[in-house]
């Protein structure tokens, strides 16, 4: 695990206009209004272990792209490397990727407050996430259930969501099995990351270790996985699929495959939960052939572009996707820094965030709107080995932050 140093945020940029509600002893209520702020808050997932402490922040000015305040520790955490939001905004959800924990071979899952002013993280609580090493997790949207995938403990496990958006005991827990060709990373399954389908009735899971996409159904009402059938989709042996993105009209998905550098491109049938191979392409420049490992896959907003990013060609690879769902080559972009873990794309498809694991750096990006092209407009932030990007707009109208 690797480390930095996140610098005081000493300012406060954000007027805040809805006060937050708390019940059930100071845990907050989670109704709220969406408001449009001036300032795009990022939080940065980590490794931890040297200098890092756990989840850090910064702000970007919405319309600049240049940072305005941090980089800041927001809340203390072991190894938090990968982050999701509760739909209200008001509690924060972090994956603890190890492998032992309270005297169990287990991993953990966090939730956190979130203050709607400045954005500091307070703990709340902590359950097993019933699996060695979670690395990915999603929220559905009600704010009922949490699905967190264990990357060595090759599960996923349901948890439901209190009213305060505590965690509370797993409900559900899919032990997957199988193994694929590749003796070092594909020797059991793993299980690197877990997506509801745009209806909620389906859960998809990429399973690294053996080459599968795995289905179940969700029932959002007894808080439930059950293998669907048919109960998955193979993908080329040895490619260890790792991400997924779901393309904006929600009938087609985009698997990124770690091992290999590819996406395939499948057409999704929501009425059965069933899959179709379309297409699959490469992410990498012709001719490369140095190590690499693809990383972080998503759809720009308005649907028209596909990013990925790539660990050793150290670049985002842009496609343009067509009328069908297929994609076409729109460019490679580097990304100012090594080893690009993760990155984020926020809501109006102005701004990608890549964070640099390898050179433990972050920067923002604007999105050109009829290329798709990234430009690098700000940054590097300094946050030591981040993993995860996280986008949240902060709570309540705020006044607009003025550019150093």
């Amino acid at each position: 695990m690797r480390r930095g140093r996140g610098g005081v945020d000493r300012r406060s940029f954000l007027r805040v206009l809805v006060a937050a509600a708390f019940a059930l002893g100071g845990a907050p209520s989670l109704s709220s209004e969406a408001a449009t702020p001036d300032v795009l808050r990022v939080y940065v997932g980590t490794y931890t272990g040297g200098e890092s402490r756990g989840i850090y922040r910064f702000d970007v000015d919405s319309t600049s792209g240049r940072i305005v305040a941090g980089p800041s520790l927001a809340g203390v955490s072991e190894n938090p490397s990968f982050l999701a939001l509760h739909p209200s905004g008001k509690v924060l959800y972090a994956v603890n990727e190890v492998g032992d924990f309270r005297g169990g071979k287990t991993g953990a899952v966090s939730a956190f407050a979130v203050d709607p002013s400045t954005g500091s993280l307070t703990f709340l609580n902590q359950q097993p996430s019933e699996g060695a090493d979670p690395c990915h997790l999603a929220v559905d949207r009600a704010g009922r259930h949490l699905l967190v995938a264990n990357y060595t403990g090759g599960s996923v496990a349901l948890f439901p969501l209190a009213l305060d958006g505590r965690i509370e005991p797993a409900r559900s827990v899919h032990r997957l099995t199988g193994s694929g060709p590749n003796a070092s990373r594909q020797q059991a399954p793993h299980a690197h990351g877990v997506f509801f389908d745009a209806k909620e009735r389906y859960a998809l899971i990429a399973d690294l270790g053996t080459d599968r996409i795995h289905i179940d159904r969700f029932d959002g009402e007894t808080g439930r996985l059950v293998p669907n059938e048919p109960d998955s989709v193979a993908l080329e042996p040895g490619s260890g699929p790792r991400h997924l993105a779901w393309h904006t009209s929600g009938r087609n998905v985009y698997v990124l495959a770690e091992l290999f550098g590819t996406v395939t491109a499948l057409r999704w049938d929501g009425a059965h939960g069933s899959l179709t191979p379309l297409q699959t392409i490469a992410a990498l420049p012709a001719g490369y052939s140095g190590d690499n490992k693809a990383a972080e896959i998503a759809v720009a907003p308005d649907g028209r572009f596909l990013y990925v990013s790539n660990r050793g060609d150290d670049a985002l690879t842009v496609f343009a996707v067509d009328a069908s769902g297929r994609l076409t080559p729109a460019g490679r972009v580097p990304t100012g820094g090594r080893s690009p873990r993760s990155f984020a794309i926020d809501p109006s498809g102005r701004w990608l965030i890549a964070a640099n694991q390898g050179s433990n750096s972050i920067v923002v990006f604007r999105l050109d709107p009829e290329t798709g092209l990234p430009r690098a407009v700000g940054g590097p932030v300094a946050v030591p080995q981040p993993v995860s990007i996280l986008l949240s707009p902060p709570q309540g109208a705020g006044k607009k932050a003025p550019v150093p």
